[in-house]
């Protein structure tokens, strides 16, 4: 079962829709117990950091994030979903977030227009299994003012990257094992963004066939 997190701050319907496409079994839940229990989690969302935050923690959806992660299984964070996943945000002073990668997540310096909306190109090494018929510098949707400012120590620790520049270059998706995020919308990407939750998909039920 894939399990999309409603925590009051993504646009849900679009993306269980892209997923029921691709997977036998998708539901939209707040419930902590469904969340633990959920053999994959995606977390979408907009909006602000520290709310996003407090909601998770508020619905009681915060730890059983953490276990399942902590537990080695598939995760896909899109947009706030996938920067929540990192130490901090600097989005109105200061915010914690849930500490799973280490990095910051910064404002877009002066200058730059914000939000980054619109289409934008994604460039990678050719090795994530997630950009698996994916060519380096495909168009993706982007809609986010801020952006993640990745610690070494995450990319030494077998974690991977691949790169927007927008002003700057920052990392607009990260794979470390089964944990994924994306701070573009796949399923507001036409074809690339379909072909890439198709490979979400593949990989997950790979994971789920494989024997103990």
């Amino acid at each position: 079962m894939i399990a999309v997190v409603d925590y009051g701050r993504g646009n849900l319907g679009s993306v269980q829709k892209a997923l029921a496409e691709l997977a036998p079994r998708v539901v939209v839940t707040d419930d902590p117990v469904t969340v633990a229990r959920a053999d994959t989690l995606v977390v979408p969302g907009d909006g602000a950091f520290a709310d996003a935050m407090a909601s998770l923690e508020r619905l009681g959806l915060g730890d059983p994030i953490r276990a399942h992660i902590a537990a080695g299984r598939p995760y896909l964070g899109i947009c706030l979903g996938y920067q929540l996943l990192f130490t901090e945000s600097e989005e109105f002073g200061h915010a914690k977030g849930l500490d799973i990668l280490p990095g910051v997540v910064r404002r877009f310096p002066p200058g730059l227009k914000v939000p980054h909306m619109g289409w934008n190109r994604l460039w990678h090494d050719g090795t994530q299994p997630l950009l698996a018929g994916i060519p380096s510098g495909a168009y993706f949707y982007f809609v986010h003012s801020y952006y993640p400012d990745v610690s070494d120590a995450l990319l030494a620790d077998g974690g991977q990257a691949a790169y927007c520049d927008y002003g700057r270059r920052f990392p607009a998706l990260i794979t470390r094992g089964p944990l994924y995020g994306t701070q573009f919308h796949p399923e507001k990407s036409q074809g690339w963004g379909r072909r890439l939750l198709a490979n979400f998909a593949r990989l997950v039920s790979r994971r789920e066939a494989a024997p103990a």
